[in-house]
């Protein structure tokens, strides 16, 4: 039976002093290449919890325009994921890292290492040499673009190395499909708060109660809230706080502005008494 994993131990301990954990999400390569690496540490230095970093794909289709931007920036500067994981394994941080990617830039990382077998045999293969690559730099991995019925290749192999699968809920994710979903959940749950694509919106729709009341029934694992969240107020309307939030397209805009990390996070830490670093 596999030990709790470094995500739910890491939510854990920030609802242990009576706060949502801080995810925050940055694009590689956002907003440069040169600049990524240290926005990250200041990320990890002010507060995260857990650091999210998205794998530039030239089809994001459930990222808006901020995101969407600044994933086709970083592939014209040459960020891949090789690059990430080259990266991870020169720089140390305090918090766990999870990757968000769609199912493209994974198996073709090690596809042609997997060649002259049949197609599932390579799906597999592929996907469990990337995971051996992941393995002692990536806590969790979410696949947005892979749904239940077709994930069981990319589980198997995460579960292997020890790297949790998170799974996404959203307004439209029916009760009894959220219990199927409980069935394979590691790490926290990423609840997704309106239909549509990631971006910054002025306020939390109504749904997101009814969408965390039935994702708290179905599943044992902290639910972390994202889309749309950028700053503590918003979660001002909930009855009870998600044990975790998850804000990424108003964190990239505040870079590509020319903001830095520090700043960003500041209202994070003064609503939980804590200094900026």
């Amino acid at each position: 039976m596999r030990s709790q994993s470094r995500l739910t131990q890491a939510i854990s301990k920030a609802n242990r002093v009576k706060r949502p954990a801080r995810i925050p999400f940055l694009t590689a390569g956002c907003p440069d290449p040169d600049k990524f690496w240290d926005c990250l540490k200041e990320l990890d230095d002010n507060g995260a919890d857990i650091l999210e970093i998205g794998v530039p794909f030239s089809d994001p289709v459930a990222d808006g325009p901020v995101i969407a931007a600044a994933s086709q920036k970083a592939l014209a500067d040459g960020v891949n994921l090789e690059w990430i994981l080259n990266g991870l394994a020169r720089h140390s941080f305090r918090s766990p890292i999870v990757l968000m990617s769609y199912a493209n830039p994974l198996l073709q990382y090690a596809w042609a290492e997997a060649a002259g077998q049949t197609l599932s045999e390579k799906v597999l293969v592929s996907l469990e040499l990337l995971a051996r690559a992941m393995q002692p730099l990536v806590s969790g991995v979410i696949v947005p673009d892979v749904p239940l019925e077709e994930s069981e290749n990319f589980r198997a192999a995460f579960e292997v190395a020890g790297i949790d699968l998170i799974v996404l809920v959203g307004p439209n994710t029916t009760s009894e499909r959220m219990g199927k979903y409980a069935q394979v959940a590691q790490g926290y749950v990423y609840v997704v708060s309106v239909l549509g694509t990631t971006g910054v919106r002025e306020g939390l729709p109504l749904e997101v109660k009814a969408t965390l009341a039935r994702a708290r029934a179905a599943f044992d694992l902290p639910l972390a809230l994202g889309f749309g969240v950028k700053e503590p107020s918003q979660l001002s309307g909930l009855a009870r706080l998600p044990e975790a939030v998850i804000f990424g397209s108003a964190l990239v805009r505040h870079l590509t502005d020319g903001g830095c990390c520090r700043d960003f996070m500041a209202p994070w830490l003064e609503a939980a008494g804590q200094p900026a670093v």
